[in-house]
């Protein structure tokens, strides 16, 4: 079993770099940590190198998401577990050639995804400079799928995440460590990238968020609400790109795993937002959390990710 033990960083393509680096930098609340041409880093209040990468390119999309372990030898491990199965590995065990650095791998989920596990990954220890918004860290990301019971099978049948709830067969929380969940399936039309979730450390910093992407001339997609699955406090937006992405807070976590059991929870408006406020998502909401076909950038590459899975199962 692969032990993932923490969401990373997720990296993205974007065809409007500079008004995207502005938008995170100046209003969303991380700070630009790296930047060449080609690529900007950015960090949060937390000790991770980066959260968010931003990647120039001609279409959006995702390039790659990245979980912790614990050192060099689960990340070999993971390699020999994935090569058993077949899996495709597009990048071998090694020194990543990212800023930050670490050791690490890169292989493709069944929808073409590019994944990375990596370890001895720098850190901030430098103190953070407050503002009225402080993003911590990269709580969850929740990926769009043609086959979440696919999906949801590999993630923890072969990456070894557990499901923490469903929202009916439409969506499945996983987590990896305490956290309700850090990645989530949305049963859609194509992969895409649904959501972008950035943890705050309380109510009062996502309603300064509201106030400060308001007084940017810009208005909150969805929420401010608090979800059913997670118990958290949410409030949606979309960035100059067209990703949506989350402030969020007080996600529930496990702490007894013997304890907990996963529900299943209705589809009903008083338990999509429990407050009461925000209400289901809009049409123009839903649509934009939908997102364009993304097939990843390594398949358009040219890698194949057909792996053994895809006619053994698992």
């Amino acid at each position: 079993m692969i032990n993932i033990t923490h969401l990373r960083h997720i990296s993205l393509l974007t065809p409007n770099m500079t008004e995207q680096a502005e938008f995170y930098d100046g209003i969303w609340g991380l700070d630009k940590v790296f930047e060449d041409v080609e690529s900007v880093y950015f960090r949060g209040e937390g000790p991770e190198h980066h959260i968010l990468n931003l990647k120039s390119s001609e279409k959006r999309g995702l390039h790659h998401l990245a979980f912790g372990m614990v050192d060099k030898n689960a990340v070999d491990q993971a390699a020999e577990t994935l090569a058993s199965l077949d899996i495709q590995i597009i990048q071998p065990p090694g020194y990543l050639d990212e800023a930050g650095t670490g050791y690490g791998l890169r292989f493709l989920d069944p929808e073409g995804r590019c994944i990375e596990l990596s370890a001895w990954v720098e850190i901030h220890t430098t103190e953070w400079s407050k503002k009225n918004v402080d993003p911590v860290k990269l709580n969850h990301v929740v990926l769009n799928t043609v086959d979440i019971d696919k999906m949801v099978d590999f993630y923890t049948k072969v990456l070894g995440f557990k499901v923490s709830d469903w929202s009916e067969h439409q969506m499945a929380f996983l987590r990896c460590n305490k956290n309700h969940h850090s990645i989530a399936f949305n049963q859609g039309k194509h992969a895409s990238v649904n959501h972008i979730a950035y943890e705050v450390s309380n109510v009062d910093e996502v309603m300064r968020g509201i106030a400060n992407v308001r007084n940017a001339g810009l208005e909150e997609l969805w929420g401010p609400g608090r979800h059913g699955p997670g118990n958290n406090v949410f409030c949606y937006f979309q960035d100059p790109a067209g990703f949506v992405m989350e402030y969020t807070c007080y996600l529930v976590t496990i702490e007894d795993e013997s304890e907990w059991e996963a529900l299943v929870w209705k589809r009903v408006p008083h338990l999509i937002d429990r407050w009461g406020v925000a209400g289901p998502p809009s049409p123009e909401a839903r649509a934009a959390m939908a997102g364009e076909p993304d097939e990843g950038w390594a398949v358009s590459a040219g890698w194949n990710p057909k792996s053994r899975l895809d006619e053994d199962g698992l």
